[in-house]
């Protein structure tokens, strides 16, 4: 007869059945010796608070706003966004390029080819401010003792302009207002130059006038060379002389003679 083996602990009795079953979302407590290799995460549900608006919002309103929305002037409280359009610097929102003008005025003063001036871009690339702020310019020099010459020269450049377009179309140009509006209103340049030479030699007859007629050739000629193209061929004089007799004119405004 075989002694008998060492006798096995009893084992622990089963736990009972939960009482309750978890769902999915609910919370399931378990002990730490079971909680180790356990991970995950808890997803938050999406709450809404509906207090009749229909939009899960809640938007406290003033009386004055509840108003408002009442006698239907509700757009005069909506805010627009911000349009990164609007917060560019003035210069670009009005079309101003500087070193545009100032390759154009350079284009202008020196109008000879062999300096190598790309002077056509003065015609074919027009701009308003350019022009205008010499036409300006050129009126506040021709204010000594004679005030009403800013609005008269502002007259003629816009006038004056729009006859030379004229005449250019009917002699078969291919060119613009915007354009011819330009190029004189650029060519008044030279115009600009000899004015401070003409305080200083005023005295002197003769040098003045020639002085004189050196500037008016010298813009009749930049604003010729730029609108008077081989589409003219020979019905250039036409067009070149109304062009120089509109820069004597403004001369005379300057000196007042």
């Amino acid at each position: 007869m075989q002694p008998p083996g060492p006798q096995q602990p009893p084992r622990p009795p089963p736990p009972p059945p939960p009482l309750y079953a978890p769902n999915n979302g609910d919370f399931t407590f378990v002990s730490s010796a079971d909680a180790e290799d356990l991970s995950g995460s808890i997803a938050s549900a999406d709450v809404k608070l509906n207090l009749g608006g229909g939009n899960g919002e809640f938007i406290k309103e003033s009386t004055a706003t509840t108003f408002l929305r009442q006698r239907g002037y509700g757009w005069l409280l909506e805010v627009e966004d911000d349009d990164p359009e609007d917060n560019k610097p003035l210069l670009e929102e009005l079309d101003i390029d500087l070193k545009d003008i100032y390759y154009k005025i350079r284009c202008v003063l020196m109008p000879m080819p062999s300096l190598g001036f790309n002077r056509q871009v003065v015609r074919d690339n027009p701009d308003f401010w350019g022009p205008l702020a010499v036409v300006l310019f050129f009126s506040m020099i021709s204010l000594y003792g004679q005030f009403k010459v800013v609005s008269w020269i502002i007259t003629i450049w816009i006038f004056g302009s729009l006859t030379i377009f004229l005449l250019a179309r009917v002699l078969g140009g291919e060119v613009a207002y915007g354009q011819v509006l330009g190029v004189i209103g650029y060519s008044l340049l030279p115009l600009i130059v000899i004015a401070p030479v003409l305080l200083v030699v005023g005295s002197f007859d003769v040098v003045s006038t020639l002085i004189k007629l050196f500037g008016v050739f010298w813009a009749a000629y930049s604003a010729a060379s730029l609108l008077v193209g081989e589409e003219f061929k020979t019905k250039k004089p036409l067009l070149i002389y109304p062009i120089f007799l509109l820069y004597i004119y403004f001369l005379s405004l300057y000196t007042g003679v």
